[in-house]
């Protein structure tokens, strides 16, 4: 493994022009920690790297769920889902070689940063960039092994749960490369360590101040000097925020069944006060934003500029001018090749706007009428046969006698009867003729995370309505529930579900999966859950005279699938490393 991981890192820097990384340094040419040491910008531009490598947002991970398909024949999780998922091959959710090249330019920065000459003449200015950047690399190494534990953690065919090797050093050729992967409650205690220096050594969030925060005041008196290393200009680094979200999503991952052992000392009741002081810091309850339904739309991406974020987003990538989620997921009449086909399971999954499930009597469902009064978010997420596009001007129709029918066209139509529309602009324009852009960013995690795993976590600890920490996991749902439009002012359904932990679980499940549909989160909730992986994906097509249920693929997951494996290739190198049961 770290054979591979020095051979990531030297082609990376190759690539990137730097020195190389273990050879001797040629005499009167500065080694790599030297020119780090004497150059600032470079010594950055190491830590920049670890940000390029940071894994996707929309990683399209649905496909192999029960939320979606794709009309892409060749893609990987379609071929995973259907069979092909092995540990040599076919295997996107690996992120061995990506967090560990990562790890290596981490360790390398925290073994030089106090070294680096961060300003030459000013030393409070010297000590608050250090400070910073110090802070980040722990935050972002934490954030890596949390993405290693999600992806490679799990038990091996003696039972034991372990999660991943801790490497905590640069790495050179004289280095031990035969390293057995530690346990889970190791790795959790290094995760939190990493976060806890990160909470410690950075600011909640990055603002300018008129006068400098009191646990800054020991480097630096001088607001203006503050302002240049902590302020504005440093908006989407890693942050003390970003360090609690991280700790909460590890928390609430090491407290979920697939994890259960008595190795591993997480609790439900870890997660829930996590969360909980994210919740605080926004707010409480209150401070869930009215607008975070849409934190994709026109007027919430445009006013994102400078740096700043919107309500709903607690971190995000970047902003950009493209079209290329537009011209990935549109209709075929909007001139785009349909990738993401939402499932009739999920479309099932949105209640009736009284906040009923379909299939409650007190629903009112029709079937004739499937879409008609429904929860609003259906009708934001989702394009079904008769949406409407108001930005367009037109009504998509999925029949077969159209351009957007089920499987018109090769690549490009629906399977299911059905394309995404959360994540898209609608006043973007597909048309060879006239295509035009506009600007979008990725969430990297929104505030409605956070609060939905309060629930999670708080039902599971306390119970539906326990509110110890001023509010209750029926607060955080009835709040959310509000917000999308559901279930009235008294909403009878939420009331019959809190009056049980196990009904306030089912619910609890249901609003995540419908809150988080396309961001790339279904996929490890049903692991974590140990949910079915196995249910049949449906669709829904219009014959002529009604709508008409159809199987559209069927997934053929083994149980022990409910684990990733860690590479074969590094299984066959370091005898110390030891696979997860089944993937042997």
């Amino acid at each position: 493994m770290k054979k591979t991981i020095l051979l990531l890192m030297a082609g990376a820097f190759l690539a990137a022009g730097c020195d190389d990384l273990f050879e001797p340094a040629i005499e009167n040419h500065p080694d790599i920690e030297q020119q780090m040491h004497d150059d600032p910008e470079y010594a950055r531009g190491i830590l920049h790297n670890v940000y390029s490598m940071l894994p996707s947002c929309y990683d399209n991970s649905e496909y192999a769920t029960d939320d979606a398909v794709t009309n892409q024949s060749s893609n990987v999780f379609l071929q995973m889902a259907t069979g092909a998922w092995t540990n040599t091959s076919y295997n996107p959710l690996s992120q061995w070689n990506n967090a560990y090249n990562a790890l290596q330019y981490i360790n390398l920065f925290l073994e030089n940063v106090d070294e680096v000459r961060w300003s030459q003449d000013d030393p409070e200015m010297n000590a608050l960039f250090a400070r910073r950047l110090k802070g980040e690399a722990y935050g972002l190494r934490g954030m890596y092994y949390y993405y290693l534990l999600r992806a490679h953690a799990g038990f091996t065919a003696e039972g034991e749960l372990l999660g991943v090797p801790l490497i905590n050093e640069y790495l050179t050729t004289t280095s031990d490369f035969n390293i057995p992967r530690a346990t889970y409650q190791q790795c959790l205690e290094q995760v939190y360590s990493d976060l806890s220096q990160a909470e410690q050594l950075l600011p909640w969030e990055y603002n300018d101040v008129s006068a400098v925060p009191e646990g800054f005041q020991d480097l630096t008196t001088d607001a203006s000097k503050y302002n240049n290393v902590m302020g504005a200009k440093a908006r989407q680094l890693f942050n003390g925020l970003i360090a609690r979200a991280f700790r909460a999503r590890m928390a609430l991952l090491a407290a979920s069944p697939l994890y259960q052992d008595p190795s591993n000392n997480a609790t439900w009741e870890d997660a829930a006060n996590a969360a909980a002081d994210i919740i605080d810091y926004k707010g409480g309850v209150g401070g869930l934003a009215n607008d975070g339904l849409e934190y994709y739309s026109p007027s919430i991406v445009n006013s994102a500029d400078d740096g700043n974020n919107p309500a709903e987003i607690l971190w995000r990538s970047g902003r950009s001018s493209n079209n290329t989620q537009e011209s990935q997921n549109f209709p075929p009449s909007l001139y785009g090749t349909g990738y993401m086909n939402p499932s009739q399971n999920l479309v099932d999954a949105f209640p009736m706007a009284n906040g009923y499930p379909i299939d409650h009597s007190a629903g009112n469902y029709n079937e004739v009428a499937p879409y008609a009064n429904r929860d609003p978010r259906l009708a934001k997420y989702i394009i079904y046969n008769g949406s409407t596009i108001s930005e367009k001007g037109v009504t998509i129709n999925i029949v077969n006698s159209s351009t957007d029918g089920i499987n018109v066209t090769e690549n490009r139509s629906t399977r299911t009867g059905y394309y995404m529309r959360k994540r898209l602009r609608m006043d973007v324009n597909c048309n060879p003729a006239a295509t035009s852009n506009q600007p979008h960013y990725d969430p990297r995690i929104r505030f409605t995370e956070m609060y939905l795993a309060f629930a999670e976590a708080a039902n599971e600890a306390w119970g539906p309505k326990d509110a110890r920490r001023g509010y209750s996991a029926y607060d955080v749902i009835k709040k959310i529930r509000q917000r999308a439009g559901v279930g009235g002012t008294d909403d009878p359904y939420l009331e019959e579900c809190a009056a049980s932990k196990e009904r306030m679980r089912a619910l609890i499940h249901n609003e995540r999966r419908l809150e988080m549909c396309f961001e790339s989160v279904r996929f490890w909730d049903l692991r974590r859950w140990k949910e079915n992986l196995n249910e049949s994906v449906y669709g829904l097509q219009w014959n002529g005279n009604g709508y008409e249920r159809i199987l559209v693929e069927e997934r053929s997951y083994e149980d022990y699938m409910y684990y990733s494996p860690v590479p074969n290739s590094e299984i066959l190198k370091f005898s110390n490393l030891k696979q997860n049961r089944g993937w042997e």
